[in-house]
């Protein structure tokens, strides 16, 4: 598929899609029963439905499957039939990237409450730089049916220009923390306000940029939460690894690899890429790499090539400016200190499981996952690594005999965790071997089992 396809395709999963017109001028009306007043929003609109799972969000307008698109694998079961309340709206902010709605304001958020709760909630931020709906198949269907109510976050700022949100370098992804926190304390208030009472646990959950979230909220702000599920979780530190000091040495390499280069090829498993993931790295090459290592530069890194945005996409190594040749090590203090603003330092003072996959080829689980679990030095943590678990699950619809889908296994990390919450410790950290047979898309055990046959991490 040629490389502007793959890129429209990104920038259209990162966007979403306008579901209802934008909001009147004048001022809201009071909230009504679908409608709970949350705290601290510029406009808000409530809707009690008959089911807040996608199955019913998707054909009434309140979801967008674009916001989710490449997500889950295919084969993958939802529960359905969960009705109550939803409410959509935005906190006050100047940026105008989510089109949503057709509001063009940064900062949405979706609430759900259910009609049967349990006496939890769920907060979520987004994975990449997606907007309020990415969650709703991976996370928030399956914890509505168990009861919980559910939040999202745009993260106050969506789509692959997210980095002209802010004034200063690293500005917008620390927007991302604060969005998140200022969510979790308004969804509390409304679901004290809902139900009569405060929720009796709180668990942060989230995918890749939301499992980034999850880490830094269980380190800045334990007070608001029981617990948290990291699904591959991005990792920034000042001082690396972080995506800026490997992405450049994969967009410079690849290209005499995929020529037939052999010392190219060392090259990129010596970058962090696992041994047995090379059949991933052409789709990684076309949709990941060079995209994201632009436009995280960007905000990190805006002077690097001068007035030119966010790069050039697919340079030639030697081209003046380009991020193929970016030496993180190499860029002044002031580049190190706007990540160090985001950085993560493992200091968890809440549960905390992670999740990451052996054949993650956007973040490799070498630089990432096995790098925070030294980091971590809590006893109440545990990390699974997923062997055959890639960034995404929806890559193992084409290859179902190579990869695993990590979905399954996040669902029974969140059991776990609910299990810890209630003083059952979970399973030990561990490698979990690939099944060689089965409905991979729907069955984990976070306990690798004796007898079963199996496949190692590859």
């Amino acid at each position: 598929m040629p490389r502007v396809r793959f890129t429209r395709l990104l920038t259209a999963m990162t966007l979403g899609l306008a579901l209802v017109a934008p909001p009147p001028a004048t001022a809201a009306p009071p909230p009504s029963r679908c409608d709970v007043a949350v705290p601290g929003a510029a406009y808000q609109v409530g809707a009690c439905l008959p089911d807040l799972t996608t199955a019913g969000t998707v054909a009434d307008g309140h979801s967008d499957p674009a916001q989710w698109a490449g997500l889950q694998p295919a084969g993958a079961r939802n529960p359905s039939g969960v009705p109550g309340t939803q409410i959509d709206g935005y906190f006050p902010d100047a940026s105008t990237l989510n089109s949503t709605h057709g509001w063009n304001h940064d900062a949405q958020f979706v609430i759900r409450l259910p009609a049967r709760w349990n006496g939890g909630l769920v907060v979520a931020g987004t994975p990449g730089n997606r907007a309020q709906y990415a969650n709703d198949f991976t996370i928030a269907d399956w914890v509505l049916a168990r009861g919980y109510a559910y939040a999202a976050t745009d993260k106050g700022n969506v789509g692959p220009a997210f980095y002209r949100d802010g004034r200063r370098p690293g500005d917008a992804v620390a927007e991302w923390n604060t969005r998140v926190t200022q969510l979790t304390r308004a969804a509390k208030a409304v679901v004290s306000a809902r139900y009569g009472r405060a929720p009796t646990r709180t668990y942060a959950a989230g995918v890749s940029n939301g499992g980034y979230l999850v880490r830094w909220q269980l380190e800045n702000h334990p007070e608001l939460y029981t617990g948290g599920v990291d699904w591959e979780g991005t990792l920034f530190r000042a001082d690396g690894p972080n995506p800026l000091t490997y992405l450049p040495s994969l967009l410079r390499n690849y290209p005499p690899y995929a020529a037939g280069s052999a010392a190219a090829h060392s090259a990129l498993l010596s970058s962090g890429l696992a041994p047995g993931s090379e059949f991933l790295w052409p789709y990684h090459e076309q949709v990941y790499w060079d995209l994201t290592q632009r436009i995280y530069r960007e905000e990190f890194d805006p002077s690097y090539d001068g007035a030119t945005e966010a790069g050039t996409p697919y340079c030639a190594s030697g081209t003046p400016g380009c991020d193929a040749d970016y030496s993180y090590a190499a860029r002044p203090r002031a580049v190190h200190e706007a990540v160090a603003r985001v950085s993560l330092t493992g200091r968890i003072r809440r549960p905390l499981i992670t999740l990451q996959g052996t054949l993650d080829t956007l973040l490799p689980i070498t630089l990432d996952g096995d790098v925070y679990a030294r980091m971590v030095r809590s006893p109440a943590f545990r990390y699974y690594r997923v062997a055959g678990g890639n960034h995404v699950d929806g890559l193992y619809d084409t290859y179902p005999d190579r990869l695993r889908p990590i979905l399954p296994c996040f669902r029974a990390a969140f059991a776990a965790m609910e299990g810890w919450s209630a003083g059952h410790l979970p399973p030990p950290s561990a490698t979990l071997p690939r099944p060689a047979s089965g409905d991979l898309a729907n069955t984990c055990s976070l306990t690798p089992l004796s007898g079963l046959p199996q496949e190692g991490a590859r």
